[in-house]
């Protein structure tokens, strides 16, 4: 790095915009803990020009050096701040003094390679969207600083959105020769989405579960619209709440142990909310008549049963979460990827429907089955320790059985060996036969080939796959075929769809159209396209509106508005405060349609002068 380099760490986070606040945030506090104190946050809507962008700077930096311990220091740095201007000058001058103070406080320190940070801290600017700042400042600022970078060991981190050009295109190369430049690449947003699922919703710690159809709303809104962990986890916390609220019976989503003692507490109401539950009634018909009694008809026994469907769906979690992932191991590495290459994407497919009876499914197990040994034998290793490492209790048989297949290639690669040689003798011989000897092995090979018999390591291959293949069918059962499933999955898809994809246009028509459906007024409550004169005013404005055309007559509408406002009146009013009537509903009037222009329903019209125009059409 040349004297007059500034180091600089380009940081490429990716277009996960609403994520990047919360990642500068983490790496702030490192920065703090473990380099310098001295570090500052910097975003182009406060940074318009290189003056604000110095007041800025020092008001963090000279901020996060505060003494709170001391109350004449913390008067002396605030009153600093409002008399220095804002230069690089200035700044050399704080941090002199800054760290003149620091060596003064810690003489007994030497300098080494591990305390150098703190006899000279770098300061730390960290420019969060760079690609928001405008050139000139960015140039200004850089320039200014590569001057000082002696008295000032300045240190920039660029948050980057797109791509590391971006760097090139807004800075000229006289400007970003002046920095020393090292890239640093963030993991992508989908694999920050594959370890969340990974630690909340593939493992038995936690007991809330989402459903199939839920799961595919979030995950479509992250990778449709925002790309954002942050919206994902936010939306994860809705489901919860909604489910919490919403579901009696979520009082029992909880560990199992705690799950136990709340069955005995049940009360009559709640035990007649488990007997509603659609899983509980397909359990119910499927016992005999006597059962079927005792479980409708005493409390007691339906809190024996519950405990033991608690139990079971538990040990299914269990099992299904080992499985799943022995799965995957075998699927997300085949050709075009059927049953998807994420873990999430197979995940979903076994929640929506029994996954065995899909094609997807089939043409993977087509293609399991035309796997070489090397790939075969790393797959079922890597299913070994999955089964090994699971908390499920019933996996030691599987556990056995693989072992048992890996035991079995690796005696077919011995045999082969020492057939490998064999024919390498037998090759040996033929190469001194004649044309006959040669035509002959050829027809063999032919009739062997006719006839189609599976070698031993075919066969074997073959038996692997089946064996997986019963593994899903017993443990891969859809959540929704489980009895009382509904404790602990949420399956409301509509309602998330509600609060995620907001649709603003509908929900404003709804609100000026129909003001009962928001503010349970009765006396907004009115009859077909009726105006009630009880209506906000803008409500009365928006429905009037509705019918006219293109352009509106404001004297047309303001007499309509005052005919709907004053029908309650009857015709002998006083006639003395005719004019004062007609002056409130004027200005009421003009406010509510200030409010609907506002909103962008109507515009002011150049062809004439007491119309506007309308803007939006259909209703909604």
């Amino acid at each position: 790095m040349k004297s007059r380099e500034i180091p600089t760490a380009a940081l490429v986070l990716g277009v996960n915009v609403t994520d990047h606040d919360l990642t500068f945030r983490s790496l702030s506090e490192v920065l703090q803990n473990n380099i310098t104190p001295y570090i500052a946050l910097l975003e182009a809507k406060d940074c318009p020009g290189i003056k604000n962008l110095m007041q800025k700077l020092m008001g963090q930096l000279m901020n996060c050096y505060i003494d709170t311990d001391s109350l004449e220091d913390e008067d002396y740095v605030q009153v600093s701040q409002n008399r220095i201007s804002c230069s690089m000058t200035s700044l050399i001058n704080w941090y002199e003094s800054v760290t003149k103070k620091t060596d003064s406080e810690t003489p007994s320190k030497k300098r080494t390679s591990s305390s150098r940070h703190w006899q000279s801290p770098p300061v730390v600017v960290i420019f969060k969207d760079m690609e928001s700042f405008t050139t000139k400042v960015l140039q200004d600022f850089i320039v200014i600083s590569s001057q000082h970078i002696r008295e000032l060991p300045l240190v920039l981190i660029f948050g980057i959105a797109t791509s590391p050009m971006i760097i090139h295109n807004l800075l000229p190369h006289s400007v970003s020769s002046l920095l020393c430049i090292e890239l640093f690449q963030s993991l992508s947003c989908k694999e920050h989405l594959s370890t969340v699922i990974d630690k909340l919703l593939l493992t038995t710690q936690f007991p809330f579960k989402l459903g199939g159809k839920v799961l595919q709303v979030l995950i479509n809104i992250f990778l449709y619209h925002d790309f954002s962990v942050q919206n994902f986890i936010k939306g994860f916390q809705l489901c919860i709440i909604e489910h919490f609220y919403s579901q009696p019976l979520s009082v029992l989503c909880c560990q199992l142990v705690d799950a136990k003692k709340r069955v005995n507490y049940l009360s009559h109401d709640q035990c007649e909310n488990i007997r509603r539950l659609p899983s509980f009634r397909r359990y119910v018909e499927g016992q005999v008549s006597e059962k079927q009694i005792a479980l409708l008809t005493a409390d007691s026994c339906l809190k024996e049963v519950t405990l033991k469907l608690l139990e079971d769906l538990h040990v299914y979690h269990e099992n299904y979460v080992s499985v799943l992932r022995c799965l995957h191991v075998f699927t997300s590495s085949l050709p075009k990827y059927p049953l998807g290459k994420q873990i999430r994407e197979l995940h979903c497919a076994c929640l929506e429907n029994q996954v065995w009876e899909t094609e997807e499914y089939e043409s993977s197990l087509q293609l399991a089955r035309m796997l070489n040994k090397s790939d075969l034998v790393t797959m079922l290793q890597q299913c070994v320790e999955i089964f090994v490492s699971s908390s499920g209790k019933e996996f030691d048989k599987t556990v056995e059985k693989l072992k048992d297949f890996l035991t079995q290639f690796q005696k077919l690669e011995e045999a082969f060996q020492e057939q490998d040689v064999s024919v390498s003798s037998q090759k040996e011989l033929q190469k001194k036969t004649d044309l006959y000897h040669l035509q002959k092995t050829l027809l063999e090979l032919k009739e062997s080939r006719r006839s189609k018999k599976l070698t031993k390591f075919e066969m074997l291959r073959f038996e692997v796959v089946d064996y997986i293949d019963s593994l899903v069918r017993n443990y891969l059962v859809p959540a929704d075929h489980k009895t009382l499933h509904e404790i602990v999955y949420f399956n409301t898809a509509s309602v998330l769809r509600e609060h995620l994809n907001a649709a603003p246009r509908i929900a404003l028509h709804t609100a000026l159209n129909n003001p009962y459906c928001y503010l349970k007024n009765q006396a907004l409550k009115s009859d077909g396209g009726s105006i009630s004169n009880k209506a906000p005013d803008i409500c009365i404005v928006y429905k009037l509106h509705l019918e006219c055309g293109r352009l509106i007559n404001l004297v047309d509408w303001l007499e309509a508005f005052s005919t709907v406002v004053t029908a309650a009146e009857g015709p002998n009013a006083d006639a003395a405060s005719s004019d004062q009537v007609d002056d409130i509903i004027q200005a009421r009037f003009i406010r509510a349609v200030s409010e609907l222009e506002l909103l962008g329903f109507i515009k002011p019209s150049k062809q004439k002068t007491d119309h506007v125009a309308r803007l939006t059409w259909g209703g909604c």
